[in-house]
């Protein structure tokens, strides 16, 4: 009896460091689990349905939280990462926003306009660094006719982006140019193209920029300002013309004044010996 008990006993305590253990265990993955799934970090979700090739606004998207260890690469975490966006596809209340969604908006500022790739190559070249919303024209030189001509084919084209040039074809280079979309009519489009693959040349020349036409209100300004300056010269010119008369007319008194000067200079000596020689001639009398 006594050892029976003995046993139970034993057979008790064995159970109760089994179920502690067990029990520290269970408890330990619960930790890690939490710590995976505890931490949660925001994305961005949409706020409301968002047609698709709708350029996205700040109105349309919110935040969400997600646990850390279902995040991927193609979230989006940083709201710069929208700007300028559209979605490829609709997007309904509370749909996460990947990248591989997103696409950069039109720049086209006219529904008649295209927008055309210019690369630089050996056909197509770039007098300068050309960044975006700048304006060139577009020089070709062509073979097309009997005679080579270089003609000024489009004037005052938009720059709409700039491509950059890449290491690798994976990563941007900090100072690389490529090349630049520019923004066409519709109607002018085809011509641009045949002369991009056909012609021998083309050249993209930045054109000025800041030059404003001058409006009537300045214009008259400018009138005015010519009329006042014409008036001072008439007022001007008699008295400049007065006072070189009398600057004209005071150096010819001073002329004469010399003139008689130097005269009276060379009569002295002729009435001295005169006198002279009417002394000898009483003396000799005498």
């Amino acid at each position: 009896m006594l050892e029976s008990k003995r046993k139970a006993l034993i057979f008790f305590l064995i159970a109760i460091l089994l179920a502690a253990a067990s029990g520290f265990l269970i408890l330990q993955k619960v930790k890690d689990l939490n710590t995976d799934l505890g931490t949660v970090v925001k994305i961005y979700v949409a706020k409301k349905d968002v047609n698709s090739r709708q350029v996205i606004t700040p109105n349309d998207i919110t935040t969400d939280e997600i646990p850390k260890k279902y995040l991927r690469d193609e979230h989006v975490r940083n709201v710069e990462d929208l700007i300028n966006k559209v979605s490829t596809v609709p997007l309904s209340k509370g749909n996460i926003i990947t990248k591989n969604m997103l696409k950069d908006a039109s720049a086209v500022t006219d529904v008649d306009n295209r927008l055309i790739t210019l690369l630089s190559s050996d056909k197509v070249y770039f007098d300068e660094i050309l960044t975006a919303l700048d304006r060139v024209d577009i020089l070709v030189s062509h073979n097309l006719g009997k005679e080579p001509v270089t003609e000024v084919f489009l004037e005052d084209v938009k720059v709409a982006r700039v491509a950059a040039a890449k290491k690798d074809d994976t990563e941007e280079t900090d100072d690389g140019f490529a090349g630049v979309q520019v923004e066409v009519p519709y109607e002018v489009v085809p011509e641009l193209i045949h002369m991009q693959n056909y012609a021998d040349s083309m050249r993209i020349v930045k054109a000025n920029v800041g030059q404003l036409t001058p409006t009537k209100e300045s214009a008259g300004e400018a009138e005015a300002a010519t009329e006042e300056t014409n008036d001072k010269e008439a007022e001007a010119t008699p008295k400049e013309t007065t006072e070189k008369k009398e600057d004209s007319e005071s150096t010819k008194e001073k002329q004469a004044a010399e003139t008689k000067k130097a005269k009276t200079e060379e009569e002295k000596p002729e009435k001295k010996e005169a006198e002279n020689t009417n002394k000898e001639e009483q003396n000799t009398d005498e």
